[in-house]
């Protein structure tokens, strides 16, 4: 039988969506037994939330002092410890699973499967590779525990209304010392987080400056969206590392991009093929981002964007 156990992001008492795209991925199982963790210091409302995602099995709880911050090294030891009778564990390919799902595999002594995005049996896996040029299929050894990152851009989030079980679990790990929590420092934006968000609205460098920018965030605050860059637009400095969206950025699946001064290079392309409205404004007609839109509007930027706030109201 192919058990799956997934790995739960949670920030702030709350599930991350990426939890229930992974869910939706294991879902394509045929048989799958699928089982959510969720490690924290207080695991009850995450728990919760988990348990009322369709298709989930049982939630585990496993409450530990430890736990209270998303350490990769103090997780992968629990997460070995808990996975023994699982034939699967799932993680989400976002910053968090990319940086605790190495670890279990590493302690597992078994290689890591990344950014599944299609399933074609309970071994055999679809992935990019490429900055998203071609499409690898995989087959992993059915004797040895999978340890995978889902593609969350690529799986819509799995349904609620569910009813799976709630126990607490308890894991005898040996855990590190040399790794400990110090501080937490993130800008409170008020907006919509980039990753998850429905809407987001992008600058590139054709914005000119960090100054200039401000009209994305002005866009973006008009239609409660998400805001995201360019790698150019945060390598010039307009933008926050942590809003590149791209390749070497996040990889995103909005219901709705717009594209503001961007180019459309390949590595930017790559974070949002799998958005399902895609809206470019540039004053290059021949821009590669137009290949890709859905909807195209040549023209200077600071021109429709003031006129396109003011239609918004």
């Amino acid at each position: 039988m192919t058990k799956i156990l997934i790995v739960a992001e949670h920030s702030g008492g709350k599930l991350n969506a990426a939890t229930a795209k992974c869910v939706t991925c294991a879902s394509s199982i045929p048989g799958a037994e699928i089982d959510i963790a969720v490690f924290a210091a207080n695991a009850g409302d995450i728990a919760t939330q988990a348990a009322a995602l369709a298709g989930v099995k049982k939630v585990l709880k496993i409450e530990n002092p430890a736990n209270a911050e998303p350490l990769a090294a103090v997780l992968a030891p629990q997460v070995v410890a808990i996975a023994a009778n699982y034939t699967h564990v799932f993680g989400p390919s976002t910053t968090y699973g990319k940086d605790l799902m190495p670890r279990v595999a590493a302690l597992l002594g078994v290689g890591q499967l990344s950014d599944i995005m299609a399933v074609e049996s309970a071994y055999k896996f679809r992935r990019p590779i490429y900055a998203g040029n071609a499409i690898l299929t995989v087959e992993a050894p059915q004797d040895k525990k999978l340890v995978a990152t889902v593609r969350a851009a690529s799986f819509q989030a799995a349904a609620t209304g569910g009813s799976a079980a709630i126990e607490s679990a308890t894991v005898n790990a040996e855990l590190p010392t040399h790794t400990r929590f110090v501080t937490r420092s993130a800008a409170a934006t008020g907006r919509p987080d980039l990753q998850t968000a429905p809407r987001v609205v992008s600058g590139g460098r054709a914005l000119g400056s960090a100054d200039n920018f401000k009209i994305i965030f002005s866009l973006a605050d008009k239609l409660k969206a998400g805001v995201g860059a360019s790698r150019a637009a945060v390598d010039s400095g307009y933008a926050a590392n942590e809003l590149q969206v791209g390749q070497t950025g996040k990889i995103i699946s909005p219901e709705l991009y717009v594209a503001v001064g961007i180019s459309g290079a390949i590595q930017h392309l790559t974070g949002i093929k799998d958005a399902r409205t895609i809206v470019a404004i540039n004053k290059d007609s021949e821009a590669p981002i137009f290949e890709v839109a859905d909807i195209g509007l040549v023209g200077d930027l600071f021109t429709v964007l003031p006129e396109l706030e003011k239609a918004l109201g």
